[in-house]
């Protein structure tokens, strides 16, 4: 065991095992996102419906972060634009601790959405700048276990927070995030070696690659299933009676799953391709989800918490693969901002239509999730072909660039 736990997780640089801890100690101080919507219904008395718009400033504020940061990381370095996101997040956060009106809030929720997601493209650039490419999959593998690892522990922890104090919960994240920042500061190097002047092409080679653009927008489809766990799933609990430490503990569920199996995911799927894997993962996530139409208790949240994220462990590691072997060099910064703007926009619309549907539609809301996954399954089927001769021609071309260098 200590001899295959040493394989999976050795071979990486300690620049990355740094970024690895900053991100790990983000998500265990990340409760403020994770129980907005609870705050914005049970403290500031907004309905179900302007809850889920409010929420929904912090995925159009992380619309733009998340391009701004692409552009930056490309532009600035990786560190710089760390530490600007880092320490604006801060601001924020503390500000949101001590708002009291809900237009306020809803401002300082777009902030904190810019600020946050200017982080995502630069994190991951630097991560593939540090790791060869034949240790990528186990460095991303790890990432999302670093992520759902924390998750796990800021759901546990914030389930008990939040019936002690909603304005402690924002300044713990708070001060997690400054403590990141810190170690950025303190530990993180620059990793952009050769400083970009003019990238060829910009964004508009990026928003003109068909091929790269389908593929964002299957993850968007994903990011939409599973965004439902985190923005509609605690207020169809709080519908059902069940307090903020159940869903506390659904949500931890799912983080401890993850802790205990993800490790062992990669040799599930070697050798398989990428888009079967794929679509089994997101048609598990909405069989999950389609499983709460019947739920109105602890236990059945619990059952359809275990298969949703098994397909969200599933997902992870090809996700992350298809995404990095589609990016070039000069423009790996901006292709990052547009693959992930799918979680910002995610975080728009699914709390935004995730709201009304819950609020109109009831139990058939979780329905139309499950026909949401059926359909993202199919489709990763269809333009996995297409997706995989990108991916092979782009490696023949590198492997001509490195033999020529």
């Amino acid at each position: 065991m200590r001899a295959w736990l040493r394989d999976t997780a050795g071979g990486l640089s300690a620049t990355y095992w740094y970024l690895w801890t900053g991100l790990l100690i983000n998500k265990v101080g990340g409760f403020a996102v994770l129980f907005l919507s609870l705050y914005l219904t049970s403290q500031r008395h907004a309905g179900t419906a302007l809850a889920g718009l409010i929420v929904g400033t912090y995925g159009i504020g992380g619309l733009l972060g998340t391009l701004a940061g692409g552009v930056l990381t490309d532009r600035w370095g990786r560190r710089r634009t760390l530490l600007v996101s880092h320490f604006a997040t801060v601001v924020a956060l503390t500000a949101l601790a001590f708002s009291t009106s809900l237009a306020a809030i809803a401002v300082l929720c777009a902030l904190l959405g810019v600020a946050q997601s200017m982080a995502a493209p630069a994190f991951v650039a630097a991560i593939i700048d540090v790791t060869p490419a034949e240790k990528r999959s186990r460095a991303f593998n790890l990432q999302f276990w670093a992520l759902n690892l924390g998750l796990a522990g800021a759901s546990l922890l914030a389930g008990l927070l939040a019936q002690w104090s909603y304005q402690g919960l924002f300044l713990i994240d708070a001060a997690c995030t400054l403590a990141t920042g810190v170690l950025i500061t303190w530990k993180v190097p620059e990793t952009l070696r050769r400083p970009v002047t003019r990238s060829p092409g910009g964004l508009g080679t990026v928003l003109t690659d068909r091929i790269f653009l389908v593929f964002v927008g299957l993850t968007l489809l994903q990011a939409l299933i599973y965004t439902q766990a985190s923005t509609i799933v605690p207020l169809a609990m709080h519908a059902d009676g069940l307090s903020p430490s159940a869903y506390g503990s659904v949500v931890a569920l799912g983080g401890a799953l993850i802790v205990v199996g993800q490790l062992f995911v990669p040799r599930l799927i070697d050798g398989r391709r990428k888009a079967r894997v794929l679509a089994l993962a997101l048609l598990t996530n909405g069989v999950g989800f389609a499983v709460l139409a019947a739920a109105d208790s602890v236990v059945l949240y619990l059952g359809a918490a275990v298969i949703w994220t098994i397909g969200s462990m599933l997902a992870a590691p090809p996700n992350a693969e298809i995404n990095s072997e589609l990016a070039p060099l000069a423009l790996r910064g901006r292709y990052q901002a547009v693959f992930f703007l799918t979680f910002p926009a995610a975080s728009f619309l699914a709390p935004s239509l995730g709201g009304a549907g819950l609020q109109y539609l009831g139990d058939a809301h979780w329905i139309v999730v499950g026909v949401l996954g059926a359909a993202a399954a199919a489709l990763h089927l269809l333009a996995g072909p297409s997706r995989e001769r990108r991916v092979a021609t782009i490696r023949a071309e590198t492997a001509v660039t490195s033999d020529v260098g």
